[in-house]
């Protein structure tokens, strides 16, 4: 996957999102992505490479740099908590899926019940690959 299909395929996935909504607030360069008024993606690029900044839970994100070379801790945002996903080798289209609906849907359960606009418990489960 190239970079540029890193960022199409994750937008692809936000749009389509529930409540999903794009916003600027960082200037043309970013694109941040936020449900319920939280964000749950940012897109850049970090000196030329193209990169999507994830929210993830601690242990995941953890096995994910394990296993994969292109996934480092948060850019510009919590270690524990984030994650910044680049093209290479193991990119792939379903793998960013998931990740932008695993990023969603730990934001979104974090909002109020009344302002969720999915279960974040059953939304999007059944399409998760073993890893």
């Amino acid at each position: 996957m190239t970079g540029p299909a890193l960022h199409t395929t994750a937008a692809d996935c936000a749009e389509e999102l529930s409540g999903a909504q794009l916003e600027h607030p960082f200037g043309p360069d970013w694109e941040v992505y936020k449900v319920g008024g939280k964000v749950f993606m940012l897109m850049t690029e970090v000196p030329g490479r193209p990169v999507v900044i994830l929210k993830a839970d601690p242990d995941e994100a953890h096995a994910l740099r394990q296993q994969y070379s292109h996934i480092t801790p948060g850019y510009h945002m919590n270690k524990k908590h984030w994650i910044t996903l680049e093209n290479g080798e193991g990119v792939d289209e379903e793998l960013v899926r998931e990740l932008v609906t695993d990023s969603y849907r730990l934001v979104v359960a974090h909002l109020p019940k009344a302002e969720r606009p999915v279960d974040p418990h059953t939304y999007g489960t059944g399409t998760r690959a073993a890893r």
